[in-house]
């Protein structure tokens, strides 16, 4: 038996019985905030990062919590303290003690700023060419399509089709995955071929049934512009010709990197805020880590870390996983990945339906249903599958607030837009 048919039959055993699984977060770096992004509160963490903005906590203002529960919200933004939670409980010792501390071992919380995981510096000057590349519909060929199209970071950081719409109108082949805490990701599209954040940024640009671009003609479009030539050379200082594409990729990294939603009710419960989930919440965490749900999805991002056959126990039917597409083979045509995917990251799943890369589930409830019967073998019973369900939403953070940046205007010399047309373009979709 070869490396991978062990691993995945490693995988399935853990499924039945799972066991802890930690991960490291990077620790977060702080980026200036300036203009471009809204500005948080003065005195928060965030108010030095690219991200922040005060928002409540998903499911309800930190008030409505406090009435409901009897537990007072943090003051000034803050998360909760995990040594407070005694007193935040109004017990001696809080009944959520076993469970948070099983849940610990499993997960972390989102922090309020990351940094890549490649090291590289995000800087404002950085972060602000990034955002303004990301909603630019110039970067695409038809000056139709930009970053934002199919990544909307005010619904989830998805566009909440089955599968995206891009040059001519074509429909590409997979649902277009969240932008939000993408940073947290080992890699990213559904079968990992990118690397990073940056190497994700080149894919769709040049993609045939997305913005069908080509470098060459990106940086004729960014040249062209002034207000793009001064802001690469502020956001890469003392090269001689930072107007690149690779440089355009660091940019909307950069940025990207900005996009975390931190302070969820399961973080704030995670630090000692009991009363921030619900009880059925609370049985559901249980029963999705007793299930076996945390296995594959765990971590920082609840996911996003590791690759397993989709239909591990069972095949889900044709319409959920599309028997043309067969995943990470594509990238390493080696048998044992056929159907293989990246364990989807479960921050913010409850914004970001329709479900897995065919986009063919539209109710959260059901897609936890088929994941159950198709990974862990296991028919979940109606009250675990909405305690589960309703646990999920407790993973809702809070979200970007990003103000439109105004964009370069163009002259004389910028390329016209093309027609829309579909035979335009030989590129494969990005996602």
């Amino acid at each position: 038996m070869t490396y991978r048919p062990l691993m995945y039959l490693t995988t399935a055993l853990v499924l039945l019985a799972p066991t802890a699984y930690a991960q490291d977060a990077a620790a977060p770096q702080v980026v200036e905030q300036e203009q471009g992004l809204q500005q948080p509160p003065a005195g928060d963490p965030a108010s030095e990062a690219t991200a922040g903005g005060e928002a409540a906590p998903a499911g309800g203002s930190a008030e409505e919590i406090a009435a409901e529960t009897g537990v007072e919200p943090p003051a000034d933004g803050a998360v909760a303290n995990p040594e407070a939670t005694a007193e935040a409980a109004g017990e001696p010792d809080s009944p959520d003690a076993e469970l948070r501390a099983q849940a610990a071992e499993l997960f972390e919380d989102i922090p309020r700023a990351a940094e890549p995981p490649s090291g590289r510096p995000v800087t404002r000057a950085k972060v602000d060419l990034g955002a303004m590349l990301f909603f630019d519909p110039r970067m695409s060929v038809s000056g139709v399509f930009s970053c934002q199209s199919c990544h909307n970071i005010g619904i989830g950081g998805t566009d909440q089709l089955e599968t995206s719409i891009g040059h001519g109108w074509q429909q590409g082949p997979r649902n277009s995955p969240t932008m939000l805490n993408a940073v947290f990701n080992a890699a990213q599209f559904w079968d990992g071929r990118a690397e990073d954040l940056a190497e994700q940024a080149k894919g769709p640009v040049q993609a045939g049934v997305e913005m069908n671009n080509t470098p060459e003609n990106l940086i004729a479009t960014l040249e062209s512009m002034p207000g793009y030539v001064e802001a690469f050379k502020a956001a890469f200082p003392g090269e001689e010709n930072p107007v690149t594409f690779d440089n355009f990729a660091l940019a909307i990294e950069a940025f990207e990197t900005t996009l975390v939603t931190p302070n969820s009710r399961f973080d704030q419960w995670l630090m000692g805020m009991d009363g921030a989930m619900t009880e059925q919440e609370k049985r559901g965490l249980a029963a999705y880590m007793d299930a076996g749900c945390s296995t594959c999805h765990a971590g920082v991002n609840f996911g996003g870390q590791e690759y397993y056959p989709f239909g591990l126990v069972e095949a889900p039917d044709p319409e959920v996983r599309p028997e043309g597409d067969v995943g990470r083979y594509q990238i390493t045509q080696t048998e044992e990945d056929q159907y293989v995917f990246r364990a989807a990251p479960l921050r913010n799943v409850a914004l970001t339906a329709p479900y897995f890369h065919s986009g063919q589930v539209w109710d959260l409830e059901e897609a936890v249903r088929i994941m159950a019967n198709a990974q862990l073998g296991t028919e979940l019973a109606e009250e675990q599958a909405q305690d589960i369900t309703a646990f999920l939403g407790t993973l809702t953070g809070e979200q970007p607030q990003v103000i439109h940046p105004t964009l370069p205007v163009r002259t004389g010399s910028t390329p016209l837009p093309a027609p829309i047309q579909q035979d335009v373009g030989e590129g494969k979709a990005a996602d």
